[in-house]
């Protein structure tokens, strides 16, 4: 069945994490997604074990249902080429900065007068009308430059960064969003558009809307930071055999579970028999949950306080994951054959829907695996294609004649 962006045409002119997350969930909706590489490939291409060159599993699980293209954007032929088919585009998806954009001559104005209704989406550092406009920015620059480190600290002693790109998954996210949003407005309008969704920004909002705390008041009445979730001794609780993750959060599950480890009398303790009581003594009643937690085992906690109706579950590794029983009967992970990489596991997608159902369509594609197939729908003649395959504006992985040329893909967000 047709995914819901069935028929939407996508130049992804993005690498690494942060774009090419974008244009995946775009691609998981259905959308013919051009993944547009250079000779080089994407970066993430060669992170972590492969099968085969440029093929790692980062890549496998960012580039499914996108096929790939290799323009070399410094070569006239190459740069032609993305003009030519940015005129029947629905929309072009970039990760490089806007200048570097203009300077290849495929700036928003260059392309809008080939086409006035694409949709023309960077996903980049900073916004352009800040001093930072021109810096390039990675997934640690913009957990640093929001204060995620510090707050992280708060937990784990000097500043870390989250061990997952969290900012680049949070933007990647809101850009897909963005694209989504201004292809609706189109439909309505009939009119294009310039879309900006800058990595600083977006995921300000997203952290700061906790931990902004007592500095949205003017002037502050209260210290930044949510302490409940900044507290060292909000994780995962070890039991007498493993851990468990547990959220005792509304009055309710904290009656419960007083009484279920106990100690009833905390129950009418004003420390603790509402939230902000437990707010302000958050300290004391984590240590509290430690200690208690590690008189069972994880069975018996489970089995106790989903029977009160008290969130809890046991705590998974990233391999143990794969076999949780909730995991196994939604159909999350799948295997499929790919091509040329063999047996390869995937993840669901994870909604739902009733009709236009999205599905995975094809696995991730080697480099240029689709350059002539592209090339050929996007109304280019076998003698042209040659002819750019000649000229090594265009690679496709039967022809190895192409010479080398800068990575301009790969380039920082």
């Amino acid at each position: 069945m047709a995914g819901p962006l069935d028929g939407v045409r996508i130049l992804d002119l993005t690498s690494n994490f942060m774009g090419p997350y974008a244009s995946l969930l775009l691609a998981d909706m259905g959308a013919d997604v051009c993944k547009i590489e250079s000779r080089d490939g994407d970066t993430t291409r060669n992170i972590g074990p492969s099968r085969n060159p440029g093929m790692g599993p980062i890549f496998l699980h960012l580039n499914r249902n996108k096929r790939s293209l290799v323009l070399d954007l410094k070569h006239p032929d190459g740069i032609a080429a993305l003009k030519r088919m940015a005129q029947a585009a629905d929309v072009l998806l970039y990760s490089m900065r806007p200048h570097t954009m203009a300077r290849l001559g495929v700036g928003y104005e260059d392309v809008r007068k080939l086409n006035p209704r694409i949709i023309y989406c960077g996903a980049f550092g900073f916004g352009q009308n800040g001093p930072y406009a021109t810096r390039p920015a990675y997934d640690d620059l913009i957990q640093a430059a929001v204060g995620m480190p510090v707050l992280q600290s708060r937990k784990s002693g000097p500043p870390a960064y989250v061990a997952t790109a969290v900012a680049d998954r949070v933007v990647g996210m809101a850009t897909s969003n963005a694209v989504a949003m201004a292809l609706y407005r189109r439909e309505k309008t009939g009119i294009g558009q310039q879309v900006f969704v800058p990595m600083m920004e977006t995921f300000a909002h997203f952290v700061l809307g906790d931990h902004l705390y007592g500095h949205t008041f003017v002037p502050p009445i209260g210290d930044w930071g949510y302490a409940r979730m900044m507290n060292p001794d909000r994780r995962p609780y070890r039991t007498r055999d493993g851990y468990i993750g547990v959220n005792v959060y509304a009055d309710h599950h904290w009656k419960r579970f007083f009484v279920l480890s106990g100690h009833p009398e905390m129950a009418e303790d004003p420390r603790f028999n509402n939230i902000g009581g437990r707010t302000e003594h958050i300290a004391q009643l984590y240590a509290f949950l430690a200690d208690v937690f590690e008189t069972r085992t994880t069975a018996e906690w489970v089995s106790t306080l989903t029977e009160a109706d008290i969130p809890v579950i046991e705590m998974n590794t990233p391999e143990t994951v794969i076999d949780d029983p909730h995991m196994k009967a939604v159909g999350f992970f799948a295997e499929q054959d790919h091509p040329s990489e063999g047996r390869i596991r995937t993840l669901g997608i994870a909604q739902e829907w009733s009709q236009s159902v999205p599905e995975l369509r094809h696995p991730a594609p080697r480099l240029g695996e689709h350059s002539v197939a592209l090339l050929t729908e996007y109304g280019f003649s076998r003698a042209e294609i040659d002819g750019m395959l000649r000229s090594g504006g265009v690679h496709a992985p039967e022809t190895d004649t192409v010479p080398q040329s800068r990575n301009v893909l790969d380039q920082e967000n």
